[in-house]
This record gives C-alpha cells, sequence and structure tokens, in this order.
C-alpha cells in the first residue's frame, strides 16, 4: 500500500514573497528525493497553476482544485476544503485547507509553516490583507493543525506566546536555494546589473526603513568609503531607500539599488561583496543571510536571538545600534586575515543547512503523527 504525502503549492496565496516560493519548490524536490519505501508526493496546486508548476522538482502528480488561487485562499480562510481533499497534508506556508479532520481513526494529516511573524510584529511592513490573512490562518492552525512547523526556536517561543499551540510547535530550519552557486561570468553579471567591485551589501525593502537606515549609519560610520549594494527592494522603491541612505549620511553615489534577483544574479553580486552587513534584530528567517554563509561571504550581524541561533560562529557579532555595527564592519574590512577568517566561518557554518535535511525530518514528522 502506497503513502501519499499531498504538497499545497500555491505561489499566489497571500503572504507568499518569492523567498517562500523558492523554499516550496525546494521542499516538495527534496521531498521526493527522500521519500521513504512505499511514500509518494503529490501536489495540491491552484487550478489556476501552470501545468508544469512543480514537475522540475520531480513532483509528477498533482490535484488540480477546482478554484483558483484567490478562491482557494479565501475558502480556506473560512474554513473550507476547496476541493483541497484529506489525507496527509503538508504545506511550506500557510496555505492549506485547515479543516476538521480525524488524524486517530482517518489517518488525515495537516501541516502548515510560519516563516516570520512580521503580521504580529511589524504589520508596518506587510500589506493589510497579508497580515489578516496570516492571522486568520494561524488562528484556524490553532483549531486545526496537527503541526506547525517553524524555521527557529526563538520563533517557536514567539509563536507559543501568540497562539496556544503546545507541543504541536515544531522546528525545522530552511536553506538556501540550491541553484545558488557563482556563475563561472560573475563578473559579466555584475557588469551587466551595473554593481561594482567591492562592496557592502544589504538585503532589505523601505517598509523595513529602521532596519535598513542602521546599516547604512553603519557603513557611513565605519570610516571607510565602501559602496553599498541594497538587494529585494520592491520595484518603485529606489528614491525611497535613497532617501534613507542619504539621511544616514551615505551619499546617493555610493548606493545603488537592485531588486528581487534570480539564484545566478544574486550568487554574482554576493560573490562580489566584501561583506554582507545583516543588521535586523527581528525574528524573521534570514535568507540573504544564509544565502552569504553558502557562498563563504564574511558576515557582521545584529547580536540577536536569531542571529545566534542560525549562524552561531558563522559571523561577528555587534549590538544592533549603527555605531557597533559600523565599528565591528571596520574591524573586520581592516584586516585581509580578519575577512578571509570570517570568510571560512561562514562557508563552514553554511554546510549545516540543506532541503534534504529538512525532508527528512518532515517524512520523520509525519510519521510520529
Amino acid at each position: 500500500m502506497t503513502t501519499t504525502l499531498r504538497f499545497v503549492f500555491d505561489p499566489s496565496a497571500p503572504g507568499t514573497d518569492p523567498d517562500l516560493v523558492v523554499a516550496s519548490r525546494e521542499l516538495a524536490a527534496a521531498l521526493v528525493e527522500t521519500a521513504p519505501s512505499g511514500c509518494e508526493v503529490r501536489a495540491i496546486i491552484p487550478g489556476d497553476a501552470a501545468d508544469d508548476t512543480l514537475t522540475a522538482q520531480g513532483v509528477t502528480a498533482a490535484d488540480r482544485l477546482p478554484v483558483g488561487s484567490a478562491a482557494a485562499a479565501a475558502l480556506w480562510r473560512r474554513g473550507l476544503r476547496a476541493g483541497a481533499g484529506d489525507g496527509l497534508i503538508h504545506s511550506a506556508t500557510l496555505a492549506a485547507p485547515l479543516v476538521r479532520h480525524d488524524r486517530v481513526h482517518d489517518h488525515d494529516q495537516t501541516v502548515v509553516t510560519l516563516w516570520d511573524v512580521r503580521p504580529w510584529d511589524h504589520p508596518d511592513e506587510v500589506s493589510r490583507a497579508d497580515a489578516a490573512w496570516a492571522r486568520a490562518m494561524l488562528r484556524r492552525a490553532v483549531r486545526h493543525a496537527d503541526a506547525v512547523v517553524v524555521p527557529t526556536h526563538e520563533l517557536a517561543h514567539r509563536v507559543a506566546e501568540l497562539e496556544p499551540l503546545g507541543d504541536r510547535i515544531r522546528v525545522i530550519a530552511g536553506a538556501p536555494e540550491g541553484a545558488l552557486r557563482v556563475p563561472t561570468d560573475e563578473v559579466g553579471r555584475r557588469r551587466d546589473l551595473d554593481v561594482p567591485e567591492g562592496y557592502v551589501l544589504l538585503s532589505g525593502s523601505a517598509a523595513a526603513s529602521a532596519r535598513l537606515r542602521t546599516g547604512f549609519e553603519a557603513v557611513a560610520t565605519s570610516g571607510r568609503d565602501t559602496a553599498v549594494v541594497v538587494i529585494d527592494a520592491p520595484e518603485g522603491q529606489e528614491p525611497a531607500i535613497a532617501e534613507l541612505a542619504a539621511a544616514a549620511g551615505l551619499p546617493e553615489r555610493r548606493l545603488h539599488v537592485r531588486g528581487h534577483l534570480e539564484a545566478p544574479d544574486r550568487a554574482a553580486v554576493l560573490a562580489g561583496a566584501v561583506a554582507f552587513l545583516a543588521p535586523s534584530d527581528a525574528r524573521t528567517y534570514p535568507w540573504r543571510t544564509l544565502d552569504a554563509l553558502r557562498l563563504g561571504v564574511p558576515v557582521v550581524a545584529a547580536d540577536s536571538a536569531t542571529h545566534r541561533e542560525v549562524l552561531l560562529d558563522g559571523a561577528a557579532y555587534a549590538a544592533g545600534d549603527a555605531g557597533s555595527l559600523g565599528e565591528e564592519l571596520a574591524a573586520t574590512l581592516a584586516s585581509t586575515a580578519a575577512v578571509e577568517r570570517l570568510g571560512v566561518l561562514a562557508a563552514d557554518r553554511g554546510r549545516a543547512f540543506s532541503w534534504v535535511g529538512a525532508a527528512e525530518r518532515v517524512w520523520q514528522l509525519h510519521a510520529e503523527l
């Protein structure tokens, strides 16, 4: 008898940014690769998804919902199945049919994933609709989820404060994208993206203005005439980010703002950085910092519980204020030996994260349930 794990994949679900789309694809592929004997993976996809939505990840069978993504999200929020059926269901986001089911007698299971708590802690950084949907779905998870997966123990503590989930909270870390490798044409890619050589790299948007400004101030106070490249900026936010930089004392000539980059371009930009600066002390999962670890880019990070848990000794830490971060950045960049040592530590820590390891833990979780 074959056991089927049905994996929800809806790239248009509320709050699903490009990083979560990639995470879902990577986890789906790893679940197929690590499926125990007698187990298979099928996809649950909205009715308006492309036919090849997950075929590249090795998921060869899919159950298509009778409704599109927007309708499915609305129906799931109201507690309706939207045609998803039952069985073993796993979602790498909160998008799932969180409805009443019988795990004991019918062996039905539903597991969802929460990657950050911005809708609760930093609602100004997400749209009101996405924040409301996330809060509603977590309340549904309290009633109907067999487990809620989070990527860090720090986030598990925070989610436990938000909702009474008890021992249903499980920690399974995510990993960098499998395609994130420095391309052979990295120099040409950076030239096409019009970024200089040797810069401090930041990731963020104007919505997280306080933390982005802290990063700019840290570079400005470091005493080094270093260019700054910002990636992952939503389209149209370049002027707002430039204003933040100017207010922090960073002249426009040293600032280069780019949007979301696909893996090859992102790897090329990471490879050209002298350091990755992570000024955020939020509980969000630090995807770009993991990317830096994977590629052995020196990381200077705000000293936070999340960074300590994820990065361990793979980064140089400083208090989250701009002055402390600037001092640590200056100390790191002042010595070639320090830069090289920090890069080696980053790469060593980066090897701890893999989607295969995450998938193995997901299979173990469903077996335990």
